[in-house]
Order: C-alpha cells, then structure tokens, then sequence
C-alpha cells in the first residue's frame, strides 16, 4: 500500500509529520511490517528527530544553515533564489527517505523520536511525500 501525504509548509524548519504517517500505519492494520517513507523534492528531506524539547531542533536547524550558508557567490545555480542550491545541498546531506519497523501495528520509534519533513527552502508551499507499508 503506497499512500501519499500532503505537507503544507510556511518557512523553512522541521515540520512534524509523525501524527500523519501514524494515522496510515493505523488504519493499514498491519501487525509487523515497514513503513519506508520518501520525500519527492530535492530541496526538502526527511529526518528523526527530538520531538519533545523544540531547541534541539533549533539547534540543528542553525547549525545546517551556517554549515551550507545562502550566498550565491559560492554557486552556479542561483535561477530560483539564493536559498535553492543551499537546499540541495542540504537536502544531499540528509535523508529523501525513511525505514521505521512496525510491530504490533504501531511503528517501533524512541520515546522521543518524531518524524519531521525538514523544509529547506524559505517559500510556502506543499511537499509531497509517499509512504509505503508492508
């Protein structure tokens, strides 16, 4: 079963998708199996993360933001902004996909573990993402 998911996003950031993909896990009524999950940009990626405490995520975000920085004398592809080849590299740097076990019907994450779509871009706008259970 491949479902997709809608994200909405405003900014750049982590977006929680956690409670999205555990909805599908649920209503699929698998016992055991893998959820794999797969972002379609290339400017966006996803990751696990702190879920609980919101400075960890801050953190991170500003760490990757002063590790790949948006100045466009540093690249080539510059046609759709100064924060486009950022994302990519970015995006190169972390995950466009996701394995997370599922036993007893619920997928196997930490206690504070959440699945986030990691918008690297600074525009609003709606990110796919296909999640597949088996």
């Amino acid at each position: 079963m491949i479902e997709q998911i809608e994200v909405k996003v405003d900014a750049q950031g982590l977006h929680d998708i956690t409670k999205a993909v555990a909805e599908l896990v649920a209503a699929k009524d698998l016992a055991e199996g893998l959820c794999t999950i797969f972002i379609q940009h290339t400017s966006a990626s996803l990751v696990i993360q702190e879920n609980y405490e919101p400075s960890a995520r801050y953190d991170l975000e500003q760490w990757l933001n002063k590790l790949v920085p948006e100045d466009p004398s540093l690249y080539t592809h510059t046609t759709e902004g100064p924060d486009d080849m950022p994302a990519h590299i970015k995006s190169a740097l972390t995950l466009t996909s996701i394995g997370i076990p599922i036993i007893e019907g619920k997928m196997v994450l930490g206690t504070w573990q959440g699945i986030f779509l990691w918008e690297h871009r600074h525009h609003p706008g709606t990110r796919k993402v296909l999640v597949h259970l088996s």
